[in-house]
């Protein structure tokens, strides 16, 4: 046997392979005598199947079969031992060759492979960066105390409306056998300021008539009339009758020992000035997020533009072809360029990744399952407190959806990069308000 690769440019290439009859011969006998022994055909005894039955009824469909594993494995394994980094996966070549498949023919296979371009790691010390240390500005904290309060607050009925309130009402259509529903519609979200204002003051059985596309966003009707988005759109009168059947109201929990034990330890917290500083810290350790995000995307961007390559298109096109056959030609033209985007950064991570010796274990992979598993379960529950155990056990089972197990770790990498490359740039740190932070480009 012999195997063999030939470069037809930097990023292309192709890989030969020859093979002899006693390089697939041993392994056809083997399986035609395993298949005698196994097989179940009229007029002969079990496993008593002669060999030679078997070479004459399936002889050629497992010598394809055979030689095509053997094929694969050997590019498979030489792709490895030479270190070539491919894009993509080998395409044959058409053979104009006519083989008779009588075990005594000399192959020869020939395989396209796309190579990934050289380039110059960009991320040195002669890359600068900003890393924003990210305050909480008043009107955040403010906000964050007030979802707070809300949310371990008590509902009430009042009865007159005011700024706020979730009103149970009644909308129709103002036309013969137009839309009726009877919903509930938070004024918070209502977008027009005059509308909004038309709500307050209301009490059970007013009516006010309001412009329900001036009012909502095109998502917020479709929830609230049960309508589809299609629907929406095609509404061709959006003045509606909104008849008030019920006042609601939020109220906000006072702060007091109450209120701080729901949302903390027992007696950890006493007092409002303690309470505020226990939030700040919590926002801003969110903000942390928020800081990272933005400087991975700076790193995002300026690997992206310094790393200036050309990729095997054409094979590219051909390969995405052959591993998505319903796939149309303006499908794949449309997505190429993201295709191309989402590849380029692919490269330079697995670079870093195998210049480095860098590597995502297991525990890195579950401990990432956990923290996210942990910020879902607080978002909807902030009292519930899961133990180790119990996040352990969640982790295992996401993990054993392989989509999900294949997306923690390659964000595991990503985050492994991330902090790798953190350690190879200058990163100049930046105090900023969170409201300034918001207004960055």
């Amino acid at each position: 046997m012999n195997i063999s690769h030939e470069k037809v440019d930097a990023i292309n290439a192709v890989i030969k392979v020859d093979l002899a009859p006693e390089d697939y011969n041993p392994q056809v006998d083997k399986e035609i005598k395993d298949q005698a022994k196994k097989a179940k055909l009229p007029g002969f005894r079990p496993g008593l199947v002669p060999a030679a039955h078997i070479r004459r009824t399936y002889g050629k469909s497992i010598l394809l079969d055979i030689v095509n594993k053997i094929v694969n494995d050997k590019i498979t394994a030489y792709i490895g031992e030479n270190k070539l980094e491919v894009l993509g996966q080998p395409l044959p070549v058409e053979e104009t060759a006519n083989y008779n498949w009588d075990y005594k023919d000399n192959f020869q296979f020939t395989y396209e492979i796309g190579l990934a371009p050289e380039f110059v790691n960009p991320f040195t010390k002669d890359a600068e960066f900003k890393e924003y240390d990210i305050k909480a500005d008043e009107e955040t904290l403010e906000s964050r105390i007030k979802n707070l309060r809300r949310s371990y607050g008590k509902m009430s009925n009042p009865e007159v409306s005011e700024e706020g309130d979730v009103l149970y009402a009644t909308l129709k259509q103002d036309k013969e056998e137009g839309i009726e529903k009877t919903t509930s519609v938070r004024t918070d979200i209502i977008e027009d300021a005059k509308i909004k204002k038309s709500l307050v003051g209301l009490k059970q059985d007013d009516v006010v008539k309001i412009d329900i596309k001036k009012a909502f966003k095109d998502e917020d009707i479709a929830r609230i009339l049960g309508i589809t988005p299609e629907e929406v759109e095609a509404l061709d009168v959006t003045k509606f009758d909104l008849t008030v059947k019920n006042i609601n109201r939020l109220e906000e929990s006072d702060l007091n020992q109450e209120f701080f034990n729901k949302l903390f330890a027992e007696g950890e917290v006493t007092e409002e000035a303690e309470f505020r500083t226990k939030v700040k810290e919590e926002v801003e350790n969110l903000f942390k997020q928020n800081s990272d995000q933005r400087l991975r995307n700076d790193m995002y961007t300026f690997g992206m533009e310094k790393v200036d390559v050309a990729f095997p298109e054409e094979f590219l096109k051909r390969w995405l072809k052959a591993t998505n056959p319903s796939i149309s030609d303006e499908e794949l033209n449309e997505g190429f360029a993201d295709f191309l985007n989402n590849l380029k950064w692919t490269i330079i991570e697995n670079r870093v990744v195998t210049e480095n010796s860098l590597e995502v274990k297991y525990d890195e992979v579950i401990n990432l399952a956990k923290e996210r598993i942990y910020a879902q379960i607080k978002m909807y529950n902030i009292n519930e407190e899961p133990s180790d155990e119990q996040l352990s056990q969640y982790a295992i089972q996401l993990l054993q959806d392989k989509e999900q197990g294949n997306r923690l770790f390659e964000e595991a990498k990503a985050l492994k990069v991330f902090e790798f490359l953190k350690g190879q740039i200058k990163i100049n740190k930046e105090e900023i308000e969170y409201a300034a932070f918001e207004k960055l480009a």
